[in-house]
């Protein structure tokens, strides 16, 4: 059984901007979330990370409601120029260790989540989704929120949290559902 109070203060120790205990319920899942995968990155079908990989905005959002709990986390990191894409991905890094430390304060009180994070997941040289077989890492991968076709704005307007802190400062998600 999950500890709350214990997981708060080691949350606590971490440098997260922010973290909320929420309702699996209370996230929009849209296709409009997906159609910008489909159409505008580049590892859209490419990776068990990402669509079509992860299957159907339905099939994601069932497998998220099998949880009762979810735990958002959020980092922010500046970056000297928010347009050059590759300096903002390269940012990721941080927030994903902070991801799996999170992940690993949850498993060590037994309790087992789905995490979704913010990579196209880059764990192998060669993703086993482009030779038809199955994922070799599922236990470190995490699909992108956004892969899941969920959209965070309305969410963090509910929190009262703010996604522009200024020009050049970048805001990473991830969420852990578990029960």
């Amino acid at each position: 059984m999950l500890d709350r109070e214990k997981l708060e203060a080691q949350l606590a120790q971490l440098p997260l901007y922010t973290y909320h205990f929420l309702s699996p319920e209370e996230l929009e899942f849209s296709q409009r979330i997906r159609w910008i995968c489909e159409n505008e990155c580049p590892m859209y079908g490419k990776t068990w990370a990402c669509p079509p990989g992860v299957g159907s905005v339905e099939e994601c959002q069932q497998k998220c409601m099998r949880y009762v709990n979810c735990l958002m986390i959020a980092t922010i990191t500046e970056v000297n120029d928010i347009a050059n894409i590759e300096e903002t991905l390269s940012t990721r890094g941080p927030h994903e260790a902070l991801t799996n430390q999170v992940r690993d304060l949850l498993q060590e009180q037994g309790v087992c989540p789905y995490t979704l994070s913010t990579e196209a997941c880059a764990l192998c040289e060669r993703c086993a989704y482009l030779d038809g077989l199955p994922c070799r890492l599922p236990e470190k991968m995490h699909p992108c929120v956004e892969s899941h076709g969920i959209n965070i704005l309305p969410l963090l307007e509910t929190l009262g949290l703010e996604f522009q802190y200024g020009e050049n400062v970048v805001t990473w998600f991830s969420l852990l559902f578990f029960n």
